[in-house]
């Protein structure tokens, strides 16, 4: 064979082997990923609905299976190597990575705080933060809100002295019966239910009240995940963004493909759009210069050093830990 004939030759083979190999972002064609949801089907949730259903995990080569929502948490499937990916709040990284969870952020959902104190819009009595003090809480069980509450109100000249009863998704009725003086909910998903209801309400930022803004919203995987398949979890993510894109720039086909991929829990449309036009409007799904999914490292910092010196962090043995993590290890930049 003349040498000419093989070099011919050997470039005919590197263009085939260039040929069979994933491009960037692209898996190997097939290849499963499992996503857990961390509550019932709702906007928060709509870009990975879009990503399957318009086909755009398959581009990336990936054969993405929703989970349903089950009782053990998206976090703990997630941690126990159950499911690949899942949905959590940023709040619950940091507390359970803490305690030893395999756990690491790899997308941002949501860009900023969607959570906010509530009260009746008719409460004379509720003025600003401070007035909470000696009011009744109608809570969900964390040590989060607690420390939340108590720093808002502290942060406002109060002693962040209040009562909690601990209701669940129950405290919203709570609230609108007056059996509670306040609660927290998510601007858009609750929030925006009770404008549609006609269910008059004032509400207390967080960040007004010096608690650091954060990613209400993340999608995590494990850091054994990202070590064995570091370029499947980065299709995943760029496959991902693409969905929640879609969702800004096309809100009714996205809210017609969110519904239709989840008809018996997702039955009012326009509750469904609403909430989704609020998550647009508010810049939580895209920044104001238009990124998605990205992870800030600043917010990240903010909201774990807050954590931290609010002494709710504790370690496997449920002991608070005395020195701050590194919890730059706790996300990873994928996109």
């Amino acid at each position: 064979m003349t040498p000419l004939s093989v070099t011919r030759r050997h470039a005919l083979l590197s263009l085939a082997a260039l040929t069979l190999a994933a491009p960037a972002g692209h898996a190997a064609d097939g290849e499963k990923v499992s996503v857990a949801l961390d509550w019932t089907p709702n906007t928060n949730h709509i870009g990975l609905f879009i990503a399957r259903d318009k086909g755009f995990y398959r581009d990336a080569g990936l054969d993405v299976q929703i989970l349903p929502y089950t009782d053990t948490s998206a976090s703990t499937l997630v941690a126990n190597h159950v499911a690949d990916f899942g949905v959590m709040g940023s709040i619950g990284l940091f507390t359970q990575r803490t305690a030893g969870a395999d756990l690491v952020a790899a997308y941002a959902i949501v860009q900023t705080e969607t959570g906010r104190v509530v009260f009746k819009d008719g409460r004379k009595d509720i003025q600003r933060p401070k007035d909470l003090d000696g009011k009744i809480y109608g809570g969900f069980g964390s040590a989060w809100e607690n420390a939340l509450i108590r720093s808002i109100i502290r942060n406002d000249g109060g002693k962040g002295e209040f009562q909690t009863v601990t209701l669940g998704t129950s405290a919203y009725q709570a609230l609108d019966a007056g059996q509670v003086d306040f609660t927290l909910e998510v601007y858009t998903w609750e929030g925006v239910r009770a404008e549609l209801d006609g269910v008059r309400q004032r509400a207390f930022r967080y960040a007004d009240y010096g608690v650091p803004d954060e990613h209400t919203t993340l999608l995590g995987t494990s850091s054994a995940y990202l070590a064995k398949k570091p370029e499947v979890a980065k299709a995943f993510a760029a496959a991902t963004q693409r969905g929640y894109r879609f969702a800004v720039e096309h809100p009714d086909e996205a809210t017609d493909l969110l519904i239709a991929a989840n008809k018996d829990a997702l039955t009012d449309r326009k509750f469904v759009r609403a909430s989704l036009q609020s998550l647009i409007d508010g810049h939580y799904f895209a920044r104001v210069d238009g990124t998605v999914g990205k992870i800030d490292p600043a917010k990240m910092a903010a909201i774990s050093a807050y954590l931290f010196q609010s002494g709710i962090l504790k370690d496997g043995k449920g002991v608070v830990v005395p020195e701050s993590p590194d919890f730059s290890r706790y996300y990873s930049d994928i996109l």
